[in-house]
């Protein structure tokens, strides 16, 4: 549970707060149960910007003060003294004013919008609203440019597989607009789910391996038989759809595919991880019957901490100062975790 303050803002001016509330979602960076929230009690529509500050880390719970901004001056809210402002140079184009309104009116230009977008999550690493259409919902995505071309990410992916990846309906650097990927996340993959995604992915994985077509971490795993291809860097089950859709590709980069299945085994409970192992050697037996998946698999579990470190570690580099709180300490904990696999 948090409890929510938030600093509310029109055009970049502070105009008051909002009576402190709490919501049931722990998460920071899901912001609609806060928006909506704001949104009936003020009588107008709210965005948030970004995160100013937290009593607690780990991106869940505690007191967690947000920039709001308001389309209008909302009636209700209290003078809580002076708070500034003031932009900084790596603060993302949504979490500045007038930012959210722009990536929907973006939106609005490739489809029909026919309800109330809604903000559902906003922070240093993207910004996701679902809008209705009548034909169904449609999600229109914001990432930072340290992240990668999630277009061109997509195409890649869909040039092989076009049921892997979703619908790609419209796109422009640091955006993109995306069909709804049907069924429900899967955090807790059964075997039928697994044999369903994993060897699809190592399908796609096999026909695009050769030169990098995307950046190169520089983690290195021995071959034993596979090639570097393309890696969807963080290829947990929570960003696999039930219907058989692979979401969230800025993490993507090029590399050894254990890499991919090292972070998977991470993710998942340990009776599931044996299913999770055998879909994956056998599939990259099927396509390279000399290779030696399994011995590849072992070397890249403590090659994919190091990735993490890497990546939280570009993560903290990248972003402003108030908000390095979702990622402080997890490039230390990463390199623990990889140099447990020593001991």
């Amino acid at each position: 549970m948090r409890e929510i303050r938030a600093l509310v803002t029109v055009g970049g001016r502070y105009v008051g707060e909002a009576e402190p509330f709490t919501v049931d979602s722990p998460w920071w960076s899901d912001v609609r149960p806060v928006t909506e929230h704001l949104d009936r009690v003020l009588g107008v529509t709210t965005s948030v910007l970004r995160l100013v500050g937290t009593t607690s880390g780990g991106a869940r719970d505690g007191v967690v003060t947000y920039q709001v901004e308001a389309d209008r001056v909302p009636d209700g809210l209290s003078s809580t003294g002076r708070h500034e402002f003031p932009d900084h140079p790596l603060r993302l184009p949504w979490a500045r004013p007038g930012g959210p309104a722009e990536l929907v009116e973006w939106a609005r230009r490739h489809v029909d919008v026919t309800g109330s977008p809604v903000q559902v999550k906003t922070w240093n690493l993207s910004c996701l609203y679902r809008l209705p259409t009548a034909s169904g919902a449609v999600w229109a995505k914001a990432t930072p440019p340290f992240m990668a071309d999630e277009a061109a990410v997509i195409r890649l992916v869909a040039s092989v597989d076009p049921s892997l990846a979703p619908e790609l309906i419209a796109s422009e650097p640091g955006r993109v607009l995306l069909g709804e990927a049907s069924g429900v996340d899967c955090w807790q993959p059964d075997d039928e789910v697994i044999e369903r995604i994993v060897p699809r992915w190592v399908g796609v994985q096999a026909a695009v391996a050769g030169a990098p077509r995307l950046r190169v971490r520089g983690v290195p795993v021995p071959g034993f038989g596979l090639p570097d291809t393309v890696l969807h860097g963080d290829f947990h089950p929570g960003n696999w759809r039930s219907g058989g859709v692979v979401l969230d590709w800025g993490d993507a980069h090029w590399g050894h595919p254990a890499l991919d299945a090292a972070r998977l085994i991470g993710f998942v409970a340990p009776e599931v991880r044996p299913a999770v192992e055998r879909a994956w050697v056998d599939a990259w037996l099927s396509h390279y019957p000399s290779s030696d998946p399994a011995s590849a698999l072992r070397h890249a579990r403590p090659a994919s901490h190091l990735v993490g470190a890497l990546v939280y570690q570009e993560f903290l580099d990248n972003i402003e100062p108030s908000e390095r709180v979702y990622h402080l300490g997890d490039p230390e904990a990463e390199l623990a975790r990889a140099q447990a696999f020593a001991v």
